[in-house]
């Protein structure tokens, strides 16, 4: 039999789930979109649960669409979206706080603490990151100080964080594995970059108790295995890694000088560095690619926080069009820009500007703008 590989791909506004044979041939398919929550200027929040049900509806739907289930997918992996925090009850399992969003800029002021005190170099070299409110650390650090209660839960250790991964994870396996793979973790600021473990000084500058982190395993290895109630049977976890280092992968971009670009939510480009991290004085980013056979490989990244986002701006926010459709329909009626620009910086500007606190502007307008 030609066994088949479900593949779960959570992102920042919709959950897919695509199943692949032994060949790398889609076989079925399946998406469901959830809601962002914006309860303030530059916050995004998600709901943990919707989430969850979002992924294990497609999970469910693509699985449906063939035949012999049971006997024909060999194993799941997981690709998702990056940063997102989430905390959630040990026991009960339940989220005690929405999700915050990798694009969230709510810990912008502990960032600034942080530089102020003198951080802002150590953590660029423990982590390979920059100090923002982009990645995890600082967005559990302001959940454990602003939520009441949270820090004393956290202490006591009845509650647990992780990436979108890690809460996937969790219930997958039925609330017995707390893990995340080493791609992910490199995006918290809480794991040493040449270690590959979480690192006891940024644990100590942003507070946080270890007992609340996941267990950093390899990207590809086994995890756990789906708990029978929810395909109706198990399934073996075999590999988890964040969407742009999946995407990397992917596009087979295994040697060093390998470059991948992504147009999505954001856009990101990472390139392949090899077997050692490569510090940026540019303002890239230096990150885990993956972890597999014993090994590790690193990457440098450039992040920008806003580019399929803006199309949804365009049509939830703005309301002139309804769908993407229309937009390309519109660009293909001019001959130009017209001299007009638009800089997206509506959460701050990532690589190489590293601004949170820029805002998005529109320049050169003039009358005769249209």
């Amino acid at each position: 039999m030609n066994k088949k590989i479900l593949a779960l791909d959570q992102g920042t506004t919709s959950s897919r789930a695509i199943i692949f044979d032994k060949q790398g041939r889609k076989v079925s398919s399946s998406s469901n979109d959830f809601p962002q929550y914006t309860p303030r200027e530059s916050w995004v929040e998600h709901d943990a649960w919707e989430i969850w049900e979002s992924q294990i509806t497609a999970a469910r739907n693509a699985l449906a669409e063939i035949s012999d289930v049971k006997e024909s997918i060999a194993a799941i992996g997981i690709t998702n979206q990056r940063e997102t925090t989430i905390l959630w009850d040990k026991s009960s399992g339940k989220p005690v706080c929405r999700a915050v969003v990798w694009q969230c800029r709510r810990s912008t002021a502990i960032c600034e603490t942080l530089r102020n005190d003198g951080y802002e170099e150590l953590i660029q070299k423990t982590t390979g990151l920059k100090l923002d409110p982009y990645f995890s650390g600082t967005k559990l650090k302001w959940l454990l100080d602003e939520t009441p209660g949270l820090r004393e839960k956290a202490e006591s250790g009845e509650i647990l964080f992780g990436t979108v991964d890690s809460w996937l994870l969790w219930n997958l396996t039925g609330g017995k594995v707390h893990a995340t793979d080493i791609s992910n973790a490199s995006r918290t600021m809480l794991m040493n970059l040449e270690t590959g473990q979480w690192d006891d000084e940024m644990l100590r500058i942003l507070d946080i108790p270890r007992k609340i982190l996941p267990e950093i395993r390899p990207s590809v290895g086994y995890f756990g295995e789906t708990d029978p109630s929810i395909f109706g049977f198990s399934i073996p976890i075999t590999g988890i890694a964040g969407d742009q280092h999946a995407a990397l992968f992917g596009h087979r971009a295994f040697e060093a000088g390998d470059v991948k670009n992504t147009y999505g939510t954001g856009c990101f480009m990472l390139m392949n560095v090899g077997d050692k991290p490569v510090y940026s004085s540019g303002g890239l980013l230096s990150t885990v690619a993956w972890g597999m056979d014993g090994k590790r490989t690193y990457a440098l990244e450039g992040s920008v926080f806003m580019a399929g986002a803006l199309l949804n701006w365009l049509i939830d926010n703005l309301g002139i069009v309804k769908n993407a459709k229309e937009i390309d329909r519109l660009a293909e009626e001019v001959e130009d820009n017209g001299g007009v620009y638009l800089v997206p910086a509506y959460q701050g500007l990532g690589t190489p500007w590293w601004s949170t606190r820029a805002r998005g502007t529109l320049s050169g307008l003039t009358r005769a703008s249209t």
